[in-house]
């Protein structure tokens, strides 16, 4: 017969010092996960769900299979939005990783004066409201000969372009827009990547007779090497979900136009346009899987793993 004093010795086991910081543990984070799991975990499986469902936002759904996939793959305008954000992708991000590295070069020189203010001027466009961005960008890419674009472009005899109307000048003018948010962004976490390098290293290799190129080529950038990573993977999913910069800098008519018309943008439009939540959803899942492949071939070039030759063994 188990007595009082036993009961109370199991209990006080049962609710020991290490399992009591456990629970304790659970119960603070415990909020972050309800909150994920209410606006990020439900609606990405309820998107999953949609895919397969025909349903415009107040009738019953109705099953549709793969047919929001195949009305989606056989639209030329998902193509085109496709292509769109590829292009705009590669002209706003590659720029701003190599412009990006360069400027962290410069800003960890231990010479240069006033740092610390040149490192929050380069940060502050990523914190700049995108109203404020919307107004300067339409006016440096107005298509008037006298906007400031036009007429750096007729200084070196160039014809003014129609930024907001003809399909290249609007590319290239999202893709400055989206470089000149970002690039201080990417160069401030490559500047933390420097700084984390020790000293101790470039001293070392000063005394064994490196010079700077080599110790750049051979200690920064392998030490550099996981934020590039980083930097890249991010601005891979960034690119692919460009929204706000085509449609801020297009205004009311950013969804009735080609040529900066993105994935996102389409999906947006089928979904708050023409209610059909099926196929935006399905826009979204192919979306989701075009991320990841672009995602992973990305990171597999940046980390060196492809087109690296196999050792052989001796």
């Amino acid at each position: 017969m188990v007595t009082a004093n036993e009961k109370v010795v199991k209990k006080k086991r049962f609710l020991s010092e290490e399992k009591k910081d456990m629970i304790s543990g659970y119960l603070y984070v415990s909020p972050f996960f309800i909150i994920f799991a209410v606006i990020g975990l439900y609606p990405a499986l309820f998107s999953l769900y949609l895919a397969f469902q025909k349903w415009n936002g107040l009738s019953p759904m109705e099953f549709a299979g793969l047919n929001n996939f195949k009305i989606v793959l056989e639209d030329p305008l998902f193509w085109k939005s496709l292509y769109n954000t590829i292009v705009i992708g590669l002209m706003g991000t590659a720029p701003q990783l190599i412009i990006g590295i360069i400027l962290a070069f410069l800003l960890n020189l231990s010479f240069l004066r006033f740092r610390n203010f040149f490192r929050v001027t380069i940060f502050m466009p990523y914190i700049t409201s995108m109203v404020a961005v919307a107004l300067i960008f339409s006016v440096l890419f107005s298509n008037h000969e006298t906007s400031l674009a036009n007429y750096v472009l007729g200084v070196f005899g160039f014809d003014p372009v129609s930024w907001a109307s003809s399909e290249w000048g609007t590319k290239i003018a999202i893709s400055i827009m989206v470089f000149w948010r970002w690039v201080g962004y990417n160069t401030i976490i490559y500047l933390a990547g420097l700084q984390s390098i020790s000293n101790d290293l470039y001293e070392a290799a000063t005394i064994d007779g490196a010079n700077k190129f080599q110790q750049m080529l051979y200690i920064t950038m392998p030490m550099l090497k996981p934020f590039i990573i980083l930097t890249v993977f991010f601005s891979t999913v960034g690119a692919l979900q460009l929204f706000a910069e085509p449609t801020v800098f297009l205004g009311a008519s950013a969804f009735t136009r080609d040529e900066a018309m993105t994935v996102v943008m389409y999906l947006y439009r089928d979904a708050f346009k023409l209610q059909s939540f099926g196929t935006a959803s399905a826009t979204a899942v192919i979306l989701l899987f075009i991320i990841i492949i672009f995602s992973a071939i990305n990171t597999l070039v940046t980390s060196g793993k492809i087109g690296r030759k196999k050792e052989v063994a001796k």
